[in-house]
């Protein structure tokens, strides 16, 4: 008997622990977040004078291709979309949708600033596209916790989903196995 109790015990103890050690670390707390993304749009505002100091439509002159005018254009309002869209976050830091669409404002801001920074490399100021590579490079850890973040999100509303549905589908056997209910005979003269 004490060997039996033994083996349970032990057999229940490693169940907790595998159930412990698979089940994810959480997602991290509003607090956390509406930090990350402080930081965030301080380190976005301070690409902004910079920005503002890229002068394309000189370039031309120069013999740059007009479309780097496009790209200036293109990264001015992308900076622009991903402040609004990471504010909005800010707000409602548990929304899914949110997370992913500042993410891949981010992800796109930093593809066409990469982009851009060669033609101020070339035609402008090499100082100033050092300034703005290290502006994006020093933004690389929030990026990262982004993306940490919008995983442990995604993480935790698939589970949600998943807890939701089985429910559903509780709900719905116990409905199916219940007996119809008896007809009423009608008693009218």
């Amino acid at each position: 008997m004490k060997f039996a109790f033994s083996i349970l015990l032990a057999w229940a103890s490693m169940a907790a622990y595998a159930q412990t050690a698979a089940a994810p670390v959480g997602v991290s707390s509003e607090w956390d977040v509406r930090k990350l993304l402080d930081s965030f749009d301080r380190q976005a505002q301070h690409l902004k004078p910079i920005m503002d100091q890229v002068k394309p439509e000189t370039w031309v002159a120069k013999g740059a291709p007009e479309t780097y005018v496009a790209q200036w254009k293109s990264a001015e309002s992308q900076l622009k979309y991903l402040l609004s869209s990471s504010q909005a976050l800010a707000r409602d830091p548990e929304k899914l949708t949110l997370a992913l669409d500042t993410y891949l404002r981010m992800q796109s801001m930093e593809t066409t600033l990469g982009s851009l920074v060669e033609g101020i490399r070339k035609y402008q100021n090499p100082a100033l596209a050092d300034l703005a590579q290290s502006v994006v490079a020093e933004n690389s850890t929030n990026r990262d916790q982004l993306s940490q973040y919008l995983r442990e999100l995604a993480a935790q509303k698939e589970q949600e989903f998943q807890v939701a549905d089985r429910e559903a589908q509780r709900c719905r056997g116990m409905l199916i196995t219940q007996p119809a209910p008896k007809e009423r005979k009608s008693t009218r003269p």
